[in-house]
């Protein structure tokens, strides 16, 4: 992975997918005041949810996406919210990436940091993978914002960073945030031909994530249907680790199930990751972490 030694990102995912104004003006937030550069913005209304990738430097990103987070508790309110990806707040997940091994203890103060800042403006954080002992977002999101706070107030969780009001678990219109340090990690969908229906993604999706009779390692994957692209069936996934996982070999272990017509990146991913990848499958939005870097440095 190529960059300046001491770069690191940050990937924010906002629970607002169809607002174009609210999205730009939170892109704009999270750069204002200079200590990110925005390498990308991808927003799915199906999904409802807008991912953003910065880029910046330690000592600097954490305000930004404190920043940014500012302005999502303005303009999103999860009261109201539409859409198909699991949450538990308006900026749901902000996990902060180290490009090497080298860069792995700044991007762990950078997040610990993020926590102290976003705490501030009265968001509750909690940490997820490494920095929690392996925690994970499913595991924190499941049952959404209100099992969430629940769970806070039973005393089954304790928030890493700030509280609600009275002690809650969530704020009343931004929920919590997740927070992480982790390596390069791919959000990565592939769409099923028709007549394939959400049955059929759910189960193939049951049988290739990590922990299902087929699985694959680092993959976590559900099945829904995207009502904007005419109901068409999706497997949603994130990939952990391409080095162990290449995208090539995800198709494959889909296309095993389904025809598979299309798929789509979200976000950047490393160029690795599309080492032989099939070149009868297109790939919507298809950017590298490599070119995005190259025009900032």
């Amino acid at each position: 992975m190529t960059g300046p030694d001491d770069l690191l990102l940050a990937v924010p995912n906002v629970s607002e997918g169809t607002d174009g104004a609210a999205i730009a003006a939170i892109a704009a937030a999270f750069t204002a005041g200079g200590g990110a550069t925005l390498l990308d913005v991808h927003s799915d209304p199906d999904h409802g949810r807008t991912v953003f990738t910065l880029a910046g430097r330690p000592g600097a990103l954490a305000a930004a996406v404190r920043d940014g987070a500012r302005e999502v508790m303005a303009r999103v309110d999860l009261r109201r919210h539409a859409g198909l990806h699991p949450h538990v707040g308006a900026l749901d997940v902000a996990p902060f990436v180290h490009l090497d091994d080298a860069r792995r203890g700044a991007a762990c103060a950078e997040a610990l940091h993020a926590g102290a800042l976003l705490a501030d403006l009265g968001l509750p954080c909690l940490l997820y993978g490494a920095l929690s002992g392996g925690r994970t977002r499913a595991a924190l999101r499941r049952g959404g914002p209100a099992a969430l706070d629940a769970r806070v107030r039973a005393g089954e969780l304790v928030p890493d960073f700030g509280r609600g009001p009275a002690g809650s678990g969530t704020h009343p219109t931004a929920g919590a945030v997740l927070l992480a340090a982790r390596p390069p990690l791919i959000a990565f969908n592939v769409e099923l031909a028709p007549p394939a229906t959400l049955a059929d993604a759910q189960r193939i999706a049951a049988l290739i994530r990590d922990g299902g009779e087929e699985g694959l390692p680092g993959l976590r994957a559900i099945g829904l249907t995207l009502a904007h692209r005419a109901d068409v069936a999706q497997v949603s996934m994130n990939v952990e680790d391409h080095r162990a996982l290449p995208l090539r070999d995800v198709v494959a272990a889909i296309a095993r199930h389904a025809e598979v017509t299309e798929a789509e990146l979200v976000g950047l991913a490393p160029a690795a990751a599309f080492e032989d990848f099939p070149a009868d499958v297109p790939v919507r939005d298809r950017r590298t972490v490599e070119d995005a870097l190259a025009r900032v440095s």
